[in-house]
């Protein structure tokens, strides 16, 4: 499958850019643009679901990235996306929740009240998997700007950011596991022989449903968008 030349994505199709001359304005909406989806995760990542067999709960973070890539293109979802990482390290709580503050009798988390957590992405065990939102946006929209959000392909765009996310954040979290005699702990009492056995029950296993999940939704939901969006753009006289 060849990439192909660059292709409008679909905030470009829905919102146009202004003449070559507005070129503050064009600037402008861009940021608006990638300060929405950076949004867009923050609120994802709020929706929470907990679950024993690790500390990172499942959430609508992964599939808010997808469609981040896919809708804004290479650049703008790689910017939104590391946005989201800065504000969570320095500013805002915006990353995921750990199970810890979503409460012993909660198991699914809607947004309020806030959960969010913040910190260094390098002190935190699921850190690489937001370093992975970053590259994964990338790869994603850099598919999307080669034809690949509306045609069969772009499943495969999505699961090659949804790896990528994994190929990251695994080793990351591996990292963790073999320096943190709290995690080690908690991870051999959950049955784990070895560091790679607790990595992968820790951050694959239990998410592999999930995320098969957000990515068919994400899957759906951008060239059914993009669907939409030529039906109405569509001349009148078109059959």
């Amino acid at each position: 499958m060849q990439l192909g030349l660059p292709q409008q994505v679909l905030v470009d199709a829905v919102i146009p850019r202004f003449g070559d001359d507005s070129r503050i304005n064009n600037l402008v909406r861009d940021a608006v643009l990638v300060v929405g989806f950076a949004a867009l995760v923050s609120l994802s990542a709020q929706i929470a679901i907990k679950i024993p067999a690790t500390v990172v709960p499942i959430t609508g973070q992964t599939f808010a990235v997808l469609l981040t890539g896919g809708a804004l293109g290479s650049k703008r979802g790689a910017l939104s996306m590391l946005l989201y990482m800065l504000v969570g390290m320095f500013w805002l709580d915006v990353f995921a929740p750990s199970p810890a503050p979503l409460g012993e009798q909660e198991i699914l988390h809607f947004i309020l009240p806030w959960s969010g957590k913040g910190g260094l992405v390098w002190s935190m065990a699921s850190g690489g998997y937001i370093v992975g939102f970053v590259f994964a946006s990338y790869l994603i929209g850099l598919l999307a700007e080669r034809g690949w959000h509306n045609r069969s392909n772009v499943l495969f765009a999505m699961l090659g950011g949804n790896a990528l996310i994994y190929i990251i954040g695994l080793p990351w979290l591996g990292v963790h596991i073999a320096n943190n005699e709290g995690l080690y702990t908690y991870f051999q009492s959950q049955g784990g022989t070895n560091v790679l056995d607790m990595t992968l029950r820790g951050g694959l296993y239990p998410f592999i449903g999930g995320d098969a999940i957000k990515l068919l939704g994400a899957a759906l939901l951008l060239p059914g968008t993009w669907w939409v969006v030529n039906t109405v753009k569509r001349p009148k006289h078109e059959d």
